[in-house]
């Protein structure tokens, strides 16, 4: 493949964007080359500028279910362009999105929509703060929920410990009320609670991790986390921008038991528009603004362009749950398949899915939290990720992404990439 096209238009983009792009894990840092710049998508496909076809299995890194250019969230969207773009006021397709995902959700009476899964999860924290009225709350090491300040705090061991900045620009003063603790370890849970001082405000975990690769939460540590928050008078956090309507038409609440307090959405809602919500039980988001004390505001919160995209999307899902299916099944055979090329080479490698959601590492042990996900070999990764884009096959480019699967995205497409990584692996052993 010739990729000239794209390695200018990175040099052009480097020039005037720091780092040639407008979110870090699209430089293909982890895996080296220039990331090629895309011209469009088709159902499973990616077109880059030099004309270049690629299986899309990042589509969007989640949102785009129905797989690229789906005819009718474009025409959902084609109708409400021609209304207005953005409005700052309310519009009735706000009312008809935020019905459609409360009747999907047990736990959730009232969703405030905003404009990015990062501002669910920066509004959820403060409502749990402002509800609770205390300061401190417990994250995971490996989750990632946005870059608000006391959010971006990451651990270097397996110890519950006060957080620290992990960016420049990040005061200490910002996350000293975030307290870590590791993904599937309940002790280091209980730790953070007797650590903290003023009493912890809320819990928030991915509970199907997708930021440290696919790493589901235990079914059991999330009762645990559960019993937790009531003994404690402390709310339970469901970040599930990446798994809401992805790991099944609700999420990861279609597959376990456990309720939480507070539920974080995005992605899926949004059809490819920039599009998060947040959603409690009636009492809880009674204490937003205007009805509560607690502030939170977006000029473009529930733009009527992201809510029509995002309607058409639920609507067709909520009308076709046999998707589910479909792309489950898609997706198991997908990285079943990469296990039998990477076996085939005696390479280890471990797999995972959930839905339409599908991870795998080069690694000969389980990973259930971070750290095991960091010993995962991602400079194989790396090698692995150059040789399938050269056969047409695209991605996430870092070995700590999910992968997902369209219903665009054909058995016969699948079967393709599972040859295209039978050939990687063997092309990087001989």
């Amino acid at each position: 493949m010739s990729y000239k096209k794209s390695e200018q238009a990175f040099k052009e983009a480097y020039g005037v964007i720091p780092g040639g792009v407008d979110s870090p894990v699209r430089a293909f840092s982890s895996v080296g080359g220039t990331p090629v710049f895309i011209e469009k998508g088709e159902g499973g496909y990616l077109i880059d500028i030099d004309g270049n076809r690629y299986i899309d299995f990042v589509q969007s890194w989640g949102p785009l279910i129905l797989g690229h250019a789906d005819s009718d969230v474009q025409k959902a969207v084609i109708d409400a362009v021609k209304n207005g773009l953005s409005f700052g006021a309310p519009t009735t397709t706000e009312t008809k999105l935020a019905t459609e995902i409360v009747e999907m959700f047990d736990t959730i009476d009232k969703v405030r929509f905003v404009s990015s899964g990062t501002e669910a999860v920066m509004s959820a924290i403060r409502l749990a703060r402002g509800y609770t009225k205390r300061d401190d709350f417990i994250k995971f090491t490996g989750c990632y929920h946005g870059h608000a300040d006391s959010l971006l705090v990451q651990a270097g061991s397996g110890m519950a410990t006060f957080g620290n900045p992990s960016s420049p620009g990040v005061p200490a003063d910002l996350t000293k009320h975030t307290l870590l603790a590791t993904y599937n370890d309940i002790d280091s849970v209980k730790k953070c609670f007797a650590d903290s001082e003023n009493g912890v405000s809320s819990i928030i975990i991915e509970p199907i991790a997708g930021n440290m690769g696919l790493v589901p939460a235990d079914e059991a540590f999330l009762e645990e986390l559960r019993e937790l928050c009531d003994e404690h008078g402390a709310l339970l956090i469901f970040d599930e921008v990446m798994s809401g309507f992805r790991a099944s038409l609700r999420g990861s609440q279609g597959i376990i038991s456990v309720k939480p307090d507070i539920i974080t959405l995005g992605k899926v809602i949004g059809a490819g528009m920039p599009v998060g919500a947040f959603g409690a039980s009636s009492q809880i988001m009674a204490q937003l603004s205007p009805e509560g004390p607690i502030y939170q505001a977006g000029t473009l919160s529930g733009n009527p362009v992201a809510m029509a995209a995002g309607l058409a999307s639920l609507e067709k899902l909520k009308a076709n749950p046999e998707i589910y299916t479909i792309l489950e099944k898609r997706a198991k055979r997908l990285v079943e398949g990469f296990k039998e090329a990477s076996d085939a080479v005696n390479i280890p490698m471990v797999i995972e899915t959930r839905g339409s959601m599908f991870g795998f590492f080069f690694s000969d042990k389980p990973v259930k939290n971070f750290d095991d996900a960091l010993e995962n070999n991602s400079e194989l990764f790396g090698k692995f990720h150059s040789k399938m884009i050269e056969k047409g096959v695209y991605l996430a480019c870092s070995s700590f992404e999910t992968g997902f699967i369209s219903i665009a995205t054909t058995d016969e497409m699948i079967e393709k990439a599972i040859i295209a990584a039978k050939k990687s692996l063997k092309e990087l052993t001989e």
